[in-house]
């Protein structure tokens, strides 16, 4: 795959996460500012002073909340191009759409659901304020666990696919990730921080909503940008003259 192509890719990556973050960001408007209005309201009703907004709710609601999605799916959208650039042709005999998807869902689960389901996302008057930092630091590193443990799955898988078969090799590997995600649930600190009286639907909404924008984010952007890569990989087939480049073309068929 040479430069033009990768740089062709970059961009309807980048193109796809923009489009990808404005579907997010509908189903953050609908389902997620409810849930932090609510959560808000309570943290205000128990506190004993009130701290001055420095950006208002409706601004943090509205351009704060458009600004940080859609940025947030544009700069999702250029890493999982360029590590789609690396994936295409190393994925069996999945085709260009075929290894969108997979990536997404494979970018999905190992970035945002196993993180997710040891730390899950809270509203506001949830957790302390001094402990903020150390639960980041937490986060990110349950993050990066996940991350590294993705990518040494599908590495075991690929090396015991020869012996095995990939049938095999794939449920071993999944196996495998599944001790590793649990040993890592259960050595890092757990964090329980939430009020005696926070209201547990209230909790459980926000997030299901949470949970919901990212997959409404990681789906959208496996459908569009599998279609442009499609599309990309096609021009690329048909500016390519016949018995040049022969390799890498049949390499993402």
């Amino acid at each position: 795959m040479n430069s033009a192509t990768v740089r062709s890719l970059l961009v309807r990556g980048m193109l796809a996460g923009l489009a990808a973050g404005l579907l997010a960001l509908l189903v953050a408007y609908l389902l997620g500012e409810p849930q932090i209005d609510a959560a808000i309201a309570f943290e205000n009703a128990h506190a004993h002073e009130h701290e001055a907004e420095v950006v208002s709710r409706g601004v943090q609601s509205t351009a704060g909340l458009a600004t940080g999605v859609l940025v947030y799916g544009v700069a999702l959208g250029g890493i999982a191009a360029l590590a789609y650039c690396f994936a295409l042709g190393r994925t069996g005999r999945f085709g260009p759409r075929a290894t969108a998807l997979l990536l997404s869902g494979a970018a999905f689960a190992a970035v945002y659901l196993v993180p997710f389901l040891k730390y899950p996302a809270n509203p506001p008057s949830v957790g302390d304020p001094d402990s903020i930092g150390r639960r980041t630091a937490l986060y990110f590193l349950m993050i990066v666990l996940s991350v590294l443990l993705t990518v040494a799955a599908v590495i075991l898988g690929k090396r015991l696919a020869p012996r095995l078969g990939t049938w095999y090799a794939t449920v071993a590997a999944l196996a495998a990730f599944a001790v590793a995600v649990g040993l890592a649930y259960a050595f890092l600190p757990a964090v329980s921080e939430l009020p005696e009286d926070f209201p547990a639907l209230l909790l459980w909404k926000f997030r299901v909503s949470a949970l919901a924008v990212q997959l409404a984010l990681w789906a959208a952007f496996g459908l569009v940008f599998g279609e442009l890569a499609e599309r990309a990989v096609r021009a690329r087939r048909a500016g390519v003259p016949h018995g040049t480049g022969g390799p890498a073309v049949r390499s993402v068929h």
